[in-house]
């Protein structure tokens, strides 16, 4: 199932979608800013922009239930989900903030949710890689 934009929720100045992760079709690395991105504007090349970052959304973009706390620009993470797994991409800059709160007990709680579902969650650090017990 394809998560649904929330009607109430929009990117505004975020960008850490053209940053975090790599992109394959961009030949874009993890961790380093796309060359079409404008920080704080958005896509260069949106209307042409590879089907990846068309289809992404976060889950601060998906789940109503994430307060504004969770919106990428004041988290600076990027959450989203992939199956059972709960993905986290922190920006290198802000290293130790999923430790924080309020975050680092909601990724805790998440992780610790019935076995029988299978969600775990994993945070990305730069090259390091937490799972989240």
């Amino acid at each position: 199932m394809n998560p649904t934009l929330s009607p109430h929720r929009a990117c505004g100045t975020c960008t850490l979608c053209c940053r975090l992760p790599d992109i394959d079709a961009l030949a874009k690395p993890a961790n380093e800013w796309c060359e079409n991105c404008v920080e704080g504007q958005g896509c260069r090349i949106y209307e042409r922009r590879p089907q990846l970052c068309r289809d992404f959304l976060c889950l601060w973009m998906t789940d109503e239930r994430l307060g504004a706390e969770w919106n990428p620009a004041n988290s600076h993470m990027m959450i989203y989900r992939q199956g059972p797994q709960i993905t986290v991409l922190v920006d290198p800059d802000f290293p130790d903030i999923w430790k924080r709160e309020p975050y680092g007990q909601q990724l805790s709680s998440w992780a610790r949710q019935p076995k029988t579902e299978g969600q775990y969650v994993i945070v990305f650090v730069g090259d390091a890689v937490f799972k989240v017990d």
